[in-house]
């Protein structure tokens, strides 16, 4: 048997964040793992259902929710998408805010139902519901990066339907699955995201097998002849999927490049699950703004060399303590308060 799989280590242990529930685990396992992206952090969080009065902070990955104490480090949550049955909002009763609308989570690990409730602090702010749910909803479309699929609906008219972001590299055929006795003829799809095997005769009987859940890659022998073998995850069904290739000497340089890919994969995985928060508040800095100076002109000068702003006279004057005689103006026709001296009406109505 000739081996190449990757070397295991504890930071390509197999994934478990979307697919699990953990209580009170140790924040070393809340950090992130190769491919996990924090979204959006929510800082004022109460974990209403299991620590109702205690203020935390959500941490909200394109995996999974993270909750947090502010107090006890170890008083935490960690909740996959894979887990979640439905989302909700509803109205809960909080120890820190009172009657308020929250976020009820139903979910379902390991055969036991558990329910959550997380209830923002911060007043008139919708992003614990809206950030979730979006996400959530990114996840459910993008199980095809993540799940092991088998009889789905990706080829079309021998094509492969193509994810977003994804390449293929090559495409072998005269690819055998030997999943039966007789085998089936087909062909292989490699690309950077999984391997696809279809049958030539019929598109429907296919798999899909994205290399996250890849444990390992190798030859050996088999009643065929020398096959390559693809060991999958006990999370996605422990398979062992043989294929044979024709011509024979083209098997090795296959199973080589299946598992560079796969090592790729490993160091930085693509998860599927595409979403930007758009109302995320913005830094301090990135609020500043620069003011800037006003293009002013200060023109001086009249006939005698004297400002000739004849406006400023009067902002000068506004401090008297009484009005000026009223005189009545010929010019104008009206009664008008006698103009400060060395200035006249014409000057006043004269053009700047």
């Amino acid at each position: 048997m000739f081996s190449f799989g990757r070397p295991k280590d504890e930071g390509d242990a197999e994934l478990w964040q979307d697919r699990e529930i953990r209580f009170d685990c140790d924040p070393k396992l809340l950090g992130m793992r190769a491919g996990e992206v924090l979204i959006d952090s929510i800082n004022s969080v109460e974990d209403t259902k299991g620590n109702n009065g205690e203020r935390g902070s959500l941490a909200i990955t394109n995996l999974r929710m993270i909750w947090q104490s502010h107090k006890v480090a170890r008083t935490n949550l960690s909740v996959g998408y894979g887990v979640i049955q439905n989302l909700t909002i509803r109205t809960t009763q909080s120890k820190l805010r009172g009657t308020a609308q929250a976020l009820f989570i139903m979910t379902s690990f390991n055969g036991s139902r558990f329910e959550f409730i997380f209830t923002s602090l911060v007043k008139a702010s919708p992003r614990l519901f809206t950030t979730v749910q979006a996400v959530f909803r990114a996840y459910e479309t993008s199980k095809l990066y993540r799940d092991l699929k088998l009889r789905g609906a990706i080829i079309k008219e021998k094509q492969l339907l193509q994810l977003p972001n994804e390449r293929v590299f090559r495409k072998v055929d005269g690819v055998w699955n030997l999943s039966s006795d007789q085998g089936n003829l087909g062909s292989f799809f490699i690309t950077n995201l999984r391997v696809v095997w279809h049958a030539s005769l019929a598109e429907n009987f296919n798999v899909s097998v994205p290399y996250v859940q890849v444990k390992e890659v190798y030859c050996r022998e088999s009643k065929f002849g020398r096959a390559l073998v693809i060991e999958t995850s006990e999370r996605s069904g422990g398979y062992l999927l043989g294929f044979r290739i024709d011509p024979a000497d083209a098997l090795d340089s296959i199973a080589k490049e299946i598992t560079a890919l796969n090592a790729a994969s490993a160091a930085a995985p693509n998860y599927g699950v595409e979403f930007t928060v758009e109302d995320k508040p913005e830094s301090l800095d990135a609020l500043k703004v620069i003011r800037a100076s006003d293009d002013v002109e200060i023109v001086a000068g009249g006939d005698d060399g004297s400002s000739s702003d004849a406006f400023a006279a009067y902002f000068a004057d506004a401090s008297k303590e009484a009005d000026r005689p009223v005189t009545f103006s010929a010019d104008l026709g009206l009664a008008v308060e006698t103009v400060p001296e060395g200035l006249s009406l014409e000057k006043l109505w004269a053009p700047l």
